[in-house]
């Protein structure tokens, strides 16, 4: 199995299982982390395992093939297409531009990054996103106006995710700048950088590509909620 297929289920099970909460065959991040769950495979046993660790009323985001089909016990809550994005040339760069300057954030810094990414959901952040990597910033007047940082990490790659900017600061680069930071740092380590979008974001995707990434898979996002009964 290549290494980003069931990415979620790959990364729980190797280079960040010690952030893995379980129950036979479906495994979660720890919640605070990050509300992603996987299953080894989208089956009765498998939701099953899944409805037992989210627990009565608890919520799941997976990762799809598939659009989500209904299945009892489960309430469906949101969800998308989703894009997966893979950048394989180690030496793509933006247009070479002054690059504005950038922080490393961290504990600290968590509630502004919660209040930026309930403003502009890039996708699931809770209060310990930042453990999962490096996370770098762009403030403006002592506020923190644009991020991006590191999600998954499976053998080989690690994902770029949480890619947002405020909406008074857009079309000023932060994005690239952010994302092109978080790249060197990816293949200082010898990983290959990928991310996820939402299929229908032509604006990010446009960005995304100008960076080097290239489309590699597309399924579904799902967000699901366990009945009370």
């Amino acid at each position: 199995m290549h290494p980003l297929e069931n990415v979620i289920w790959q990364a729980l099970t190797t280079r960040q299982g010690h952030f893995a909460e379980s129950c036979d065959c479906a495994r979660r991040f720890v919640q605070e982390v990050t509300l992603l769950c996987a299953f080894d495979q989208p089956n009765h046993e498998g939701y099953a395992s899944l409805a037992r660790l989210a627990g009565p009323g608890g919520t799941a985001a997976v990762f799809l093939e598939q659009p989500y089909e209904r299945r009892d016990g489960w309430d469906y809550i949101a969800g998308a297409p989703l894009l997966q994005m893979v950048c394989e040339n180690g030496h793509a760069t933006p247009s070479s531009c002054a690059s504005p300057a950038m922080v490393e954030l961290g504990a600290k810094d968590s509630p502004e990054m919660l209040k930026l990414t309930a403003l502009t959901k890039p996708g699931p952040f809770g209060p310990r996103t930042h453990e999962l990597g490096y996370y770098v910033g762009i403030r403006d007047a002592g506020k923190l106006v644009a991020m991006a940082g590191e999600r998954m990490k499976v053998p080989g790659y690690t994902e770029i995710s949480a890619v947002c900017t405020h909406p008074d600061h857009l079309g000023k680069g932060y994005a690239a700048a952010l994302m092109t930071e978080v790249m060197r740092s990816i293949r200082a380590r010898g990983e290959k950088p990928f991310l996820h979008v939402r299929s229908d974001n032509s604006r990010a995707i446009a960005i995304y590509e100008r960076l080097g990434f290239q489309k590699r898979w597309q399924g579904h996002y799902a967000v699901l909620r366990r009945q009370d009964s």
